[in-house]
């Protein structure tokens, strides 16, 4: 329904425009795929990804269809499977871009690699900023590895937008990492109303996108959500977290990209 009601809205202010609703569950490869297999066979160029979502886990730890922790699962592996499914049309565009939403941590994030889900020890907050990190590594690692094979990608990151407070204000406080979880929704930028999709919506469609970098309502930053094992910019080296982070990615979601 809301999906409808904002094609309605949109219409009206660009009459010419071809705006469409498409059904896409993040929380399922299934979904995933069949999204873009409808794509595919619309057969139209995708000029432009945003990748967006914000799920977010305030209880106990919750999985997605598939099985990953929530976060981790509809925040990133879904969007790193949508990505490489939209890729042959991404590169049929003349100059194609993805946009990754996300926030940066105040404090840095570093990754769990012995227990990635947080099965055995399991913190909604953590939760939360291992997945933002890990999409802040993918945005990093995209934009390396199109320069490698030539993909012809223009790769960025960008502040999600205005969900912050609301999911602040609707975090329950039953215990002491879920007051942790709402203190940390509630630092840094909040955005509300149209304003909230600005530093996306720029990072979208300026002329000149700036690569390796976050766009924020302040301007464009350095990466700087990780701890020092897991921040972007050192990550395509061998062994790198970046690189580390895609190569789980694959093997959890099955999606193998090209080496070309």
């Amino acid at each position: 329904m809301e999906g409808r009601a904002a094609v309605a809205a949109i219409r009206p202010l660009a009459p010419n425009a071809l705006v469409r609703f498409e059904r896409l569950d993040l929380e399922s490869l299934a979904s995933v795929a069949e999204f873009a297999a409808r794509l595919e066979a619309a057969g139209r160029r995708v000029d432009v990804l945003i990748n967006n979502a914000d799920a977010v886990v305030t209880d106990a730890r919750r999985s997605t269809a598939d099985g990953f922790e929530r976060q981790l699962g509809a925040n990133f592996l879904a969007h790193f499977a949508l990505t490489a499914r939209l890729l042959p049309l991404l590169r049929q565009a003349r100059r194609p871009r993805v946009v990754h939403l996300a926030s940066i941590a105040r404090h840095r994030t570093s990754l769990a690699w012995d227990d990635l889900q947080l099965e055995r020890d399991f913190d909604p907050a953590r939760a939360y900023w291992q997945s933002m990190t890990a999409i802040l590594l993918f945005a990093d690692e995209l934009q390396q590895r199109s320069d490698e094979h030539g993909w012809g990608l223009a790769s960025a990151a960008a502040q999600r937008g205005p969900v912050r407070m609301q999911l602040a204000a609707e975090a329950p406080y039953r215990r002491g990492q879920l007051r942790r979880l709402r203190k940390s929704l509630e630092e840094g930028p909040n955005y509300i109303g149209a304003d909230g999709a600005s530093p996306g919506l720029y990072a979208a469609t300026v002329s000149t996108l700036l690569r390796g970098g976050f766009y924020s309502s302040g301007g464009v930053v350095p990466y700087a959500s990780g701890g020092d094992d897991t921040a972007a910019g050192d990550g395509s080296s061998i062994g790198g977290p970046a690189r580390r982070i895609w190569e789980a990615a694959e093997q959890l979601t099955g999606v193998v990209w090209p080496r070309e």
